[in-house]
């Protein structure tokens, strides 16, 4: 089985680091799965709020090629937090034979695996509106 890696970070805040502990992580998903990386995708300081993301987008196109079967992300998370955007390109991707895996977490093939799926992005999805709600709230001071 053959598979490329897609990582991404959302924000300047974050570091580098957070590109190289995502790759590590799926790396050691597919050694101990045994599947063979043939390439990698990296988007850095780009929310998977929208899919305006130039690797992403190139992944999503590559795939056409027959290239790969499967695409590991650290978390599901890193692939979309929009679940249209989500069920959208693992359509298109299931059309092109290839599938979304993540390293961290567990979710098996068949009916449970889509409920939980559909779980976990739900949850993506409504952490990322309160955590904007709570950034918004926060009152501003200047302290001088």
């Amino acid at each position: 089985m053959k598979a490329v890696i897609y990582v991404r970070y959302s924000s300047d805040n974050q570091r580098e680091e957070s590109i190289e502990g995502q790759m590590r992580d799926c790396m050691q998903y597919a050694e101990y799965n045994d599947i063979q990386i043939v390439g990698s995708y990296i988007d850095r300081a780009l929310s998977a709020k929208t899919d305006n993301r130039p690797n992403f987008q190139k992944m999503i196109k590559d795939s056409a090629k027959r290239l790969f079967d499967v695409i590991i992300v650290w978390k599901l998370d890193r692939f979309a937090r929009n679940r249209f955007d989500s069920a959208y390109y693992k359509n298109i991707l299931k059309k092109n034979g290839v599938r979304v895996v993540s390293a961290k977490e567990s979710i098996s093939e068949g009916a449970e695996g889509i409920i939980l799926e559909s779980v976990l992005e739900g949850f993506e999805h409504t952490n990322g509106h309160n955590k904007l709600k709570s950034e918004l709230k926060q009152p501003k001071f200047n302290v001088k």
